[in-house]
């Protein structure tokens, strides 16, 4: 029983609730940074490079045959080099640490404008009440 209630401890400690909720947050915003790089910011550079789809983008490493599409290259069973989706994920990953490092910059910002906590007032130091103490003796 002392497993359980050990790991009971560790799992309802703040930091890790709190790392929960990140992840799950973090999922559901990754899906959104995809839908936007993918719905979005993808067909605008696509249409900016002259339609060229990203995904589709590949090399065929088999054989001499000529693949329109990417699909239609592996539904055959050719080996392809399939950079595009790299290209894509390259895209995903820029987008997203733009977005975290913006969402950060602005929860250092309204850290900054918090008032800081006011000093408790600080009392004699050991040295001091001990001076006083042998003082106090000495009058006696």
């Amino acid at each position: 029983m002392g497993f359980i209630k050990e790991f009971k401890e560790f799992a309802m400690k703040g930091n890790v609730m709190d790392m929960a909720v990140g992840v799950i947050i973090g999922g559901a915003f990754g899906k959104i940074v995809t839908s936007l790089v993918n719905d979005v910011l993808m067909p605008l550079i696509s249409v900016a490079t002259g339609g060229i789809s990203f995904t589709d983008l590949f090399i065929n490493l088999s054989d001499d045959v000529k693949y329109k599409t990417l699909a239609e290259a592996q539904e055959a069973g050719a080996s392809v080099f399939a950079y595009g989706q790299f290209i894509q994920n390259i895209f995903d990953f820029i987008i997203i640490a733009f977005c975290i490092f913006m969402m950060i910059k602005a929860m250092n910002k309204l850290k900054k404008k918090e008032e800081p906590a006011p000093e408790a007032p600080k009392g004699p130091t050991q040295e001091e009440l001990l001076a006083e103490i042998r003082d106090l003796l000495k009058n006696k």
